[in-house]
Protein backbone atom coordinates (compact mmCIF):
# COMPACT_ATOMS: atom_id res chain seq x y z
CA UNK A 1 0.00 0.00 0.00
CA UNK A 2 1.22 3.53 -0.91
CA UNK A 3 1.78 6.17 2.05
CA UNK A 4 1.98 9.06 -0.43
CA UNK A 5 -1.29 11.69 -0.08
CA UNK A 6 -4.13 11.79 -1.80
CA UNK A 7 -4.26 14.68 -4.44
CA UNK A 8 -6.14 17.20 -3.44
CA UNK A 9 -8.94 17.47 -6.31
CA UNK A 10 -9.65 21.33 -5.39
CA UNK A 11 -6.11 22.48 -5.92
CA UNK A 12 -6.11 20.39 -9.26
CA UNK A 13 -9.20 22.02 -10.49
CA UNK A 14 -7.84 25.39 -9.46
CA UNK A 15 -5.16 25.19 -11.53
CA UNK A 16 -6.49 23.65 -14.77
CA UNK A 17 -9.13 26.55 -14.30
CA UNK A 18 -6.25 29.16 -14.36
CA UNK A 19 -4.47 27.29 -16.94
CA UNK A 20 -7.30 26.82 -19.50
CA UNK A 21 -8.46 30.85 -18.88
CA UNK A 22 -5.55 31.67 -19.91
CA UNK A 23 -4.85 29.25 -22.73
CA UNK A 24 -8.53 30.24 -24.65
CA UNK A 25 -8.04 34.06 -23.40
CA UNK A 26 -11.07 34.45 -21.41
CA UNK A 27 -8.60 37.53 -19.32
CA UNK A 28 -9.42 39.22 -22.34
CA UNK A 29 -11.87 42.64 -22.61
CA UNK A 30 -13.84 41.25 -25.90
CA UNK A 31 -14.85 37.68 -26.17
CA UNK A 32 -13.35 36.04 -29.61
CA UNK A 33 -11.98 39.45 -30.98
CA UNK A 34 -15.59 40.62 -31.32
CA UNK A 35 -16.93 43.95 -29.76
CA UNK A 36 -18.80 41.13 -27.50
CA UNK A 37 -17.98 41.24 -23.86
CA UNK A 38 -17.78 37.17 -22.47
CA UNK A 39 -21.06 37.69 -20.75
CA UNK A 40 -23.09 39.34 -24.01
CA UNK A 41 -21.23 36.51 -25.88
CA UNK A 42 -22.50 33.75 -23.93
CA UNK A 43 -25.93 34.92 -24.00
CA UNK A 44 -25.66 34.95 -27.81
CA UNK A 45 -24.62 31.36 -27.71
CA UNK A 46 -27.37 30.72 -25.43
CA UNK A 47 -29.96 32.00 -27.87
CA UNK A 48 -28.72 30.82 -30.95
CA UNK A 49 -28.60 27.02 -29.27
CA UNK A 50 -32.63 27.72 -27.90
CA UNK A 51 -33.81 29.60 -30.32
CA UNK A 52 -36.05 31.38 -27.97
CA UNK A 53 -35.93 31.51 -24.47
CA UNK A 54 -37.54 33.57 -21.43
CA UNK A 55 -35.44 36.52 -19.75
CA UNK A 56 -36.32 34.34 -16.17
CA UNK A 57 -35.08 30.82 -17.31
CA UNK A 58 -32.28 32.33 -18.88
CA UNK A 59 -31.23 34.08 -15.96
CA UNK A 60 -32.20 30.99 -13.42
CA UNK A 61 -30.20 28.50 -15.53
CA UNK A 62 -26.94 30.67 -16.04
CA UNK A 63 -27.05 31.57 -12.44
CA UNK A 64 -26.72 35.38 -13.40
CA UNK A 65 -28.71 38.06 -11.54
CA UNK A 66 -32.03 39.27 -12.82
CA UNK A 67 -31.18 43.03 -12.76
CA UNK A 68 -27.78 42.04 -14.30
CA UNK A 69 -29.03 39.79 -16.92
CA UNK A 70 -31.64 42.70 -17.95
CA UNK A 71 -28.89 44.92 -18.52
CA UNK A 72 -27.36 42.75 -20.46
CA UNK A 73 -30.12 41.83 -23.32
CA UNK A 74 -30.99 45.79 -23.07
CA UNK A 75 -27.37 46.60 -24.32
CA UNK A 76 -28.00 43.62 -26.95
CA UNK A 77 -31.23 44.88 -28.25
CA UNK A 78 -29.88 48.62 -28.14
CA UNK A 79 -27.42 47.13 -30.45
CA UNK A 80 -29.97 45.09 -32.58
CA UNK A 81 -29.06 41.78 -31.75
CA UNK A 82 -31.56 40.71 -29.94
CA UNK A 83 -35.17 40.90 -30.10
CA UNK A 84 -37.92 40.49 -27.73
CA UNK A 85 -41.65 39.61 -28.46
CA UNK A 86 -44.59 38.95 -25.78
CA UNK A 87 -44.65 35.13 -24.53
CA UNK A 88 -47.99 33.79 -25.53
CA UNK A 89 -48.13 31.37 -22.83
CA UNK A 90 -47.28 33.68 -19.83
CA UNK A 91 -48.27 37.91 -20.43
CA UNK A 92 -46.12 38.72 -17.54
CA UNK A 93 -43.19 37.78 -19.34
CA UNK A 94 -41.63 38.35 -23.08
CA UNK A 95 -39.04 35.58 -25.21
CA UNK A 96 -35.99 36.89 -26.67
CA UNK A 97 -34.28 35.89 -29.68
CA UNK A 98 -31.80 36.99 -32.25
CA UNK A 99 -31.96 39.39 -34.65
CA UNK A 100 -30.52 38.52 -38.14
CA UNK A 101 -27.47 40.67 -36.95
CA UNK A 102 -26.97 38.86 -34.10
CA UNK A 103 -27.12 35.48 -36.29
CA UNK A 104 -24.02 36.65 -38.08
CA UNK A 105 -22.75 37.71 -34.24
CA UNK A 106 -23.21 34.19 -33.49
CA UNK A 107 -21.99 32.97 -36.96
CA UNK A 108 -18.68 34.80 -35.95
CA UNK A 109 -17.93 33.60 -32.80
CA UNK A 110 -18.61 30.49 -33.55
CA UNK A 111 -16.22 29.84 -36.67
CA UNK A 112 -13.73 31.98 -34.27
CA UNK A 113 -14.10 29.58 -31.01
CA UNK A 114 -14.12 26.02 -33.70
CA UNK A 115 -10.54 28.22 -35.18
CA UNK A 116 -8.94 28.51 -31.60
CA UNK A 117 -9.99 25.15 -30.75
CA UNK A 118 -9.08 23.52 -33.68
CA UNK A 119 -5.45 25.23 -32.98
CA UNK A 120 -5.05 23.95 -29.07
CA UNK A 121 -5.45 20.07 -30.42
CA UNK A 122 -3.83 20.52 -33.74
CA UNK A 123 0.06 19.43 -32.43
CA UNK A 124 -1.87 16.25 -30.53
CA UNK A 125 -1.59 12.71 -32.48
CA UNK A 126 -4.94 10.78 -32.83
CA UNK A 127 -4.64 9.22 -29.73
CA UNK A 128 -3.78 11.76 -27.32
CA UNK A 129 -6.91 13.53 -28.98
CA UNK A 130 -9.09 10.72 -27.74
CA UNK A 131 -7.46 10.65 -24.82
CA UNK A 132 -8.30 14.08 -23.94
CA UNK A 133 -12.09 13.77 -25.64
CA UNK A 134 -12.77 11.10 -23.17
CA UNK A 135 -10.81 13.11 -20.43
CA UNK A 136 -13.68 15.86 -20.66
CA UNK A 137 -16.29 13.72 -20.78
CA UNK A 138 -15.29 11.84 -17.85
CA UNK A 139 -14.72 15.36 -16.45
CA UNK A 140 -18.29 16.91 -17.04
CA UNK A 141 -20.11 13.66 -15.96
CA UNK A 142 -18.44 13.06 -12.57
CA UNK A 143 -18.80 17.15 -11.91
CA UNK A 144 -22.60 17.35 -12.94
CA UNK A 145 -23.34 17.68 -15.84
CA UNK A 146 -25.96 16.13 -18.98
CA UNK A 147 -24.74 12.37 -19.18
CA UNK A 148 -23.50 12.56 -23.08
CA UNK A 149 -25.38 10.12 -25.94
CA UNK A 150 -23.43 6.58 -25.93
CA UNK A 151 -22.81 4.49 -28.35
CA UNK A 152 -21.80 1.14 -29.35
CA UNK A 153 -19.14 -0.08 -31.59
CA UNK A 154 -16.79 -2.98 -32.57
CA UNK A 155 -13.77 -3.51 -30.60
CA UNK A 156 -10.07 -1.22 -31.54
CA UNK A 157 -6.84 -2.36 -30.50
CA UNK A 158 -6.34 -2.27 -27.05
CA UNK A 159 -10.21 -2.39 -25.85
CA UNK A 160 -10.55 -5.93 -25.10
CA UNK A 161 -7.13 -5.50 -22.58
CA UNK A 162 -9.12 -2.24 -21.40
CA UNK A 163 -11.82 -5.05 -20.52
CA UNK A 164 -9.94 -7.20 -18.53
CA UNK A 165 -8.17 -4.31 -16.75
CA UNK A 166 -11.60 -2.99 -15.90
CA UNK A 167 -13.19 -6.03 -14.77
CA UNK A 168 -10.96 -6.85 -12.63
CA UNK A 169 -10.47 -3.99 -10.59
CA UNK A 170 -14.25 -3.07 -10.66
CA UNK A 171 -15.14 -6.74 -9.17
CA UNK A 172 -12.76 -6.15 -6.97
CA UNK A 173 -14.08 -3.28 -5.21
CA UNK A 174 -17.91 -4.13 -5.29
CA UNK A 175 -17.73 -7.78 -4.55
CA UNK A 176 -14.59 -8.34 -3.34
CA UNK A 177 -12.99 -10.99 -5.78
CA UNK A 178 -9.91 -12.04 -6.44
CA UNK A 179 -7.22 -12.26 -8.67
CA UNK A 180 -8.42 -15.71 -10.01
CA UNK A 181 -11.21 -13.95 -11.35
CA UNK A 182 -9.40 -11.50 -12.99
CA UNK A 183 -7.21 -14.03 -14.61
CA UNK A 184 -11.15 -16.26 -15.80
CA UNK A 185 -11.63 -13.06 -17.39
CA UNK A 186 -8.32 -12.82 -19.30
CA UNK A 187 -8.87 -16.26 -20.09
CA UNK A 188 -11.99 -15.58 -22.12
CA UNK A 189 -10.88 -12.61 -23.85
CA UNK A 190 -7.99 -14.43 -25.07
CA UNK A 191 -10.26 -17.20 -26.05
CA UNK A 192 -12.53 -14.98 -27.83
CA UNK A 193 -9.66 -13.40 -29.61
CA UNK A 194 -7.82 -16.40 -30.95
CA UNK A 195 -10.70 -18.41 -32.04
CA UNK A 196 -13.14 -15.74 -33.17
CA UNK A 197 -15.97 -16.64 -36.05
CA UNK A 198 -17.02 -13.13 -37.18
CA UNK A 199 -20.11 -15.12 -38.43
CA UNK A 200 -21.26 -16.39 -35.52
CA UNK A 201 -19.51 -14.39 -32.46
CA UNK A 202 -19.50 -10.56 -31.70
CA UNK A 203 -18.16 -8.42 -29.19
CA UNK A 204 -19.71 -4.80 -28.57
CA UNK A 205 -17.82 -1.98 -27.05
CA UNK A 206 -19.99 0.98 -24.92
CA UNK A 207 -18.22 4.27 -25.68
CA UNK A 208 -19.60 7.71 -23.77
CA UNK A 209 -17.90 10.96 -24.31
CA UNK A 210 -15.03 9.26 -25.82
CA UNK A 211 -14.51 6.62 -23.20
CA UNK A 212 -14.85 3.06 -23.03
CA UNK A 213 -17.74 2.71 -20.57
CA UNK A 214 -18.78 -1.04 -21.08
CA UNK A 215 -18.88 -4.14 -23.19
CA UNK A 216 -20.34 -7.33 -24.00
CA UNK A 217 -18.97 -10.12 -25.70
CA UNK A 218 -21.46 -13.48 -27.58
CA UNK A 219 -19.44 -16.48 -28.28
CA UNK A 220 -21.40 -20.01 -30.01
CA UNK A 221 -21.37 -22.39 -27.54
CA UNK A 222 -22.92 -25.14 -29.73
CA UNK A 223 -24.56 -24.53 -33.18
CA UNK A 224 -28.10 -23.98 -31.77
CA UNK A 225 -26.74 -21.34 -28.46
CA UNK A 226 -25.27 -18.65 -28.39
CA UNK A 227 -23.44 -17.08 -25.01
CA UNK A 228 -23.44 -13.86 -23.84
CA UNK A 229 -20.49 -13.15 -21.64
CA UNK A 230 -18.30 -10.35 -19.88
CA UNK A 231 -20.87 -7.99 -19.69
CA UNK A 232 -20.33 -4.73 -17.55
CA UNK A 233 -20.68 -0.96 -17.11
CA UNK A 234 -18.46 1.57 -16.02
CA UNK A 235 -20.38 2.93 -12.22
CA UNK A 236 -20.39 6.53 -13.66
CA UNK A 237 -22.71 5.30 -16.50
CA UNK A 238 -25.19 3.40 -14.74
CA UNK A 239 -28.50 4.30 -15.19
CA UNK A 240 -28.28 5.62 -18.55
CA UNK A 241 -29.40 2.82 -20.58
CA UNK A 242 -26.50 1.12 -21.84
CA UNK A 243 -26.19 -2.15 -19.67
CA UNK A 244 -29.61 -2.76 -21.34
CA UNK A 245 -28.83 -1.86 -25.09
CA UNK A 246 -26.03 -4.59 -25.00
CA UNK A 247 -27.65 -7.33 -24.14
CA UNK A 248 -30.35 -6.56 -26.34
CA UNK A 249 -27.05 -6.06 -29.22
CA UNK A 250 -26.69 -9.65 -28.29
CA UNK A 251 -29.75 -11.19 -28.70
CA UNK A 252 -30.80 -8.91 -31.35
CA UNK A 253 -27.04 -10.55 -33.13
CA UNK A 254 -27.78 -14.09 -32.29
CA UNK A 255 -31.80 -14.15 -33.75
CA UNK A 256 -30.30 -12.77 -37.03
CA UNK A 257 -27.30 -15.75 -37.01
CA UNK A 258 -30.22 -18.17 -36.21
CA UNK A 259 -29.30 -19.37 -32.83
CA UNK A 260 -31.92 -21.35 -31.23
CA UNK A 261 -31.19 -20.07 -27.58
CA UNK A 262 -29.06 -17.33 -25.44
CA UNK A 263 -27.45 -18.17 -22.26
CA UNK A 264 -25.13 -16.79 -20.08
CA UNK A 265 -23.19 -17.54 -16.91
CA UNK A 266 -23.34 -14.61 -13.47
CA UNK A 267 -23.34 -15.06 -9.58
CA UNK A 268 -26.47 -14.13 -7.57
CA UNK A 269 -24.86 -11.22 -5.94
CA UNK A 270 -25.01 -9.26 -8.98
CA UNK A 271 -28.46 -8.24 -8.26
CA UNK A 272 -28.60 -5.15 -11.00
CA UNK A 273 -27.56 -7.46 -13.85
CA UNK A 274 -29.78 -10.03 -12.76
CA UNK A 275 -33.15 -7.59 -12.60
CA UNK A 276 -31.13 -6.42 -16.29
CA UNK A 277 -31.21 -10.13 -17.73
CA UNK A 278 -34.73 -10.71 -16.37
CA UNK A 279 -36.14 -7.74 -18.57
CA UNK A 280 -34.58 -8.97 -21.66
CA UNK A 281 -36.54 -11.86 -21.09
CA UNK A 282 -34.06 -14.32 -19.87
CA UNK A 283 -34.89 -16.96 -17.04
CA UNK A 284 -33.17 -18.57 -14.51
CA UNK A 285 -32.35 -22.33 -15.52
CA UNK A 286 -30.03 -23.72 -12.47
CA UNK A 287 -28.49 -22.51 -9.34
CA UNK A 288 -25.55 -23.65 -7.48
CA UNK A 289 -23.96 -22.84 -4.46
CA UNK A 290 -20.03 -22.92 -4.39
CA UNK A 291 -16.77 -21.23 -3.52
CA UNK A 292 -14.82 -18.95 -6.11
CA UNK A 293 -12.77 -15.80 -6.55
CA UNK A 294 -12.06 -15.48 -2.60
CA UNK A 295 -16.21 -15.51 -1.79
CA UNK A 296 -18.92 -17.92 -1.08
CA UNK A 297 -21.24 -17.44 -3.99
CA UNK A 298 -24.03 -18.81 -5.65
CA UNK A 299 -23.38 -19.43 -9.49
CA UNK A 300 -25.96 -19.45 -11.90
CA UNK A 301 -27.44 -20.10 -15.30
CA UNK A 302 -29.59 -17.79 -17.48
CA UNK A 303 -31.49 -19.23 -20.40
CA UNK A 304 -33.44 -17.29 -23.56
CA UNK A 305 -35.29 -19.02 -25.99
CA UNK A 306 -35.46 -17.30 -29.29
CA UNK A 307 -38.50 -18.42 -30.47
CA UNK A 308 -37.18 -21.11 -33.11
CA UNK A 309 -38.65 -24.10 -31.18
CA UNK A 310 -36.49 -24.71 -28.49
CA UNK A 311 -37.53 -24.34 -24.56
CA UNK A 312 -35.52 -23.46 -21.34
CA UNK A 313 -36.52 -25.16 -18.32
CA UNK A 314 -36.95 -22.15 -15.97
CA UNK A 315 -36.91 -21.83 -12.23
CA UNK A 316 -38.32 -19.62 -10.50
CA UNK A 317 -36.46 -15.97 -9.84
CA UNK A 318 -35.32 -16.36 -6.02
CA UNK A 319 -34.94 -13.18 -3.96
Amino acid sequence: MSDAPAADPVAAIRRFSRFYTRRIGLLHERYLGTSLSLPEGRLVWELADRGTAAPGRLAAELGLDAGYLSRLVKGLEERGLIARRPDPGDARSSLLSLTAAGQAAFATIDGQSRAEVAGLVAGLSPDDRDRLVAALGTAERLLGGAPAPFLLRPPRPGDIGHVVSRHGALYAAEYGFDATFEALVAEIAAGFIRDFDPDREGCWIAEQGGAVMGSAFLVQQDADTAKIRLVYVEPSARGAGIGAALVEACIAFARARGYRRVTLWTQSILVAARRLYARAGFRLVEATPGHAFGQDLVSEVWGLDLGHGSVMAAQPLPG
